[in-house]
C-alpha cells in the first residue's frame, strides 16, 4: 500500500463522525464476522454455522432459498461474483432465444467495468439504448435499430449517479421489451435499495423481469458474492454454466454468512438510509451552492442511500482536503475522489457518497458543517 493510501485509510479509520463506516481490517472484519455468525439461523432456529458448506450444498443453498423468497422468484443460485452471474444469465437467454445481442445502457457496469466480458468470454454483442445519463424511455427501447434478445437494465444506474426512473417509466420500458419480444434482465446489484424511490416492494420490481442479479456486499455488507435468481430451469442451467466458468467453489461459508448476516441486519435498515440520504442531499445541495462557483449533485432527490458530486477541483487536492479534515477534526462526509479521465472536462472530480447506519445520526446542522469545514480546506 503505498504510503499516501495508507494515510487516507488510517484517516477514515479514526475519523469519529462518518456517514458510512470505512472498510474494517482483515483481523476486524473476521472478529465481527465470527460474532456476528453466531446470531444467524436458519428454519426452526436451526445453527448454519454447524451446517455443511461442501460445493454449494448446506448454508449455501439456505441464502439462495433466501434470496429466492425476498424477490419472489421461483429459484436462486449463488455465484461468486456479478460479473461472472450476469455473464451465465445472459448467455443463457442468448441460448434460449437465438439471438446473441444484448440491449443495454452505455454506462451499465458490464460496459465500463467487465474488460468487455460479455463479448470477449461470453461470445454475446452489445447495442447501446439511449445516451443519455438516465435509464432508458420506452421510446428508445423501440427505437433500437437491430432485434436485441435481451433488455438489460441496472438498478440503479449507478455511473449516472444512482438514479432510477419512475415505477411507471420502468414498467413501461419493460413493456416496451416485451413488444420486441425480448427477455429483460435485471442488474440489481443494488437492487435492495430501490424499495423506496420505486414505491413498490421487491417482488413487485423483480417480477417485472425474467432475471434478477443482486449482489450481496454492495449494500448488504457481505464480504463477497452475488445471487442470479429466476425461473427454476433457467437457474439450473446458470448452475451448470457456473461450474462451467469455475464458480463451483469447494467452500464458501464466510461469504455466505456475511450475506445472511446482511439480510437480517442491513436489508431492514436501507430505506431509513435513503431518507437520511434525502436530507443530506438537500443540505448539500445548498451549502455548496453559497460556496463553490460550480458542483454538481446527482440526483437532486436522491432516489437511494447513494449519490454523486462533482465539483470544480483536481482530484488530488479534493482527496487531501477529505483526509486533513478527518485527521484533524474526525469527521469524514467526501471519500474517493476521481478525475473522470481523457474524455471528461479537465479539473473536476467526482466523489460517491453513501449514507449507512452510521449516517443516521446526522443532523442537517451537522451535515451543514461539514461541508463548511470541507470547503475551508479547498484553495481559493
Amino acid at each position: 500500500m503505498s504510503d499516501d493510501r495508507a494515510r487516507r485509510t488510517a484517516a477514515y479509520r479514526a475519523a469519529t463522525k462518518v456517514l458510512s463506516a470505512a472498510d474494517p481490517t482483515l483481523a476486524g472484519g473476521l472478529a465481527a464476522l465470527a460474532a456476528a455468525a453466531e446470531t444467524v439461523r436458519g428454519p426452526d432456529g436451526i445453527d448454519l454455522t454447524a451446517s455443511v458448506d461442501t460445493y454449494g450444498d448446506g448454508v449455501v443453498g439456505e441464502l439462495e432459498r433466501r434470496v429466492a423468497a425476498l424477490l419472489g422468484l421461483p429459484a436462486a443460485v449463488f455465484f461468486p461474483t456479478g460479473t461472472m452471474a450476469q455473464q451465465v444469465a445472459l448467455r443463457c437467454w442468448a441460448g434460449r432465444t437465438g439471438n446473441p445481442l444484448v440491449a443495454l445502457h452505455p454506462l451499465a457496469h458490464s460496459e465500463l467495468h467487465e474488460r468487455e466480458s460479455l463479448t470477449t468470454v461470453a461470445g454475446l454483442r452489445t447495442v447501446h439504448t439511449t445516451g443519455a445519463a438516465r435509464l432508458p424511455t420506452p421510446e428508445e427501447v423501440r427505437a433500437v435499430e437491430e432485434p436485441f434478445g435481451t433488455l438489460m437494465l441496472e438498478l440503479p444506474l449507478r455511473e449516472a449517479g444512482f438514479v432510477l426512473p419512475t415505477w411507471d417509466e420502468l414498467v413501461a420500458t419493460v413493456e416496451a421489451a416485451r413488444e420486441r419480444q425480448a427477455k429483460v434482465h435485471i442488474d440489481g446489484a443494488r437492487l435492495w435499495e430501490c424499495t423506496t424511490h420505486l414505491g413498490h416492494d421487491l417482488p413487485q420490481i423483480a417480477a417485472l423481469a425474467d432475471s434478477v442479479y443482486v449482489s450481496l456486499y454492495k449494500s448488504l455488507g457481505g464480504l463477497s458474492g452475488a445471487v442470479l435468481a429466476g425461473p427454476r430451469e433457467f437457474v439450473d442451467e446458470a448452475r451448470a454454466w457456473r461450474h462451467r466458468y469455475g464458480g463451483r467453489l469447494y467452500q464458501q461459508f464466510p461469504q455466505v454468512l456475511s450475506a445472511l448476516v446482511g439480510l437480517e441486519r442491513e436489508l431492514p435498515r436501507l430505506p431509513s438510509y435513503v431518507e437520511q440520504a434525502r436530507m443530506v442531499v438537500e443540505v448539500v445541495r445548498a451549502e455548496l451552492a453559497s460556496a463553490v462557483p460550480w458542483f454538481r449533485v446527482v440526483p437532486e432527490v436522491a432516489h437511494t442511500h447513494q449519490f454523486a458530486v462533482w465539483l470544480p477541483y483536481d482530484a488530488d487536492v479534493l482527496r487531501d482536503a477529505g483526509v486533513v479534515q478527518a485527521e484533524k477534526t474526525g469527521v469524514s462526509l467526501f471519500r474517493g475522489w476521481w478525475s473522470p479521465g481523457p474524455a471528461g472536462p479537465p479539473g473536476v472530480a467526482k466523489t460517491e457518497v453513501t449514507v449507512g447506519a452510521e449516517g443516521l445520526e446526522w443532523t442537517r446542522e451537522d451535515v451543514a458543517e461539514a461541508v463548511r469545514g470541507f470547503v475551508r480546506l479547498l484553495p481559493p
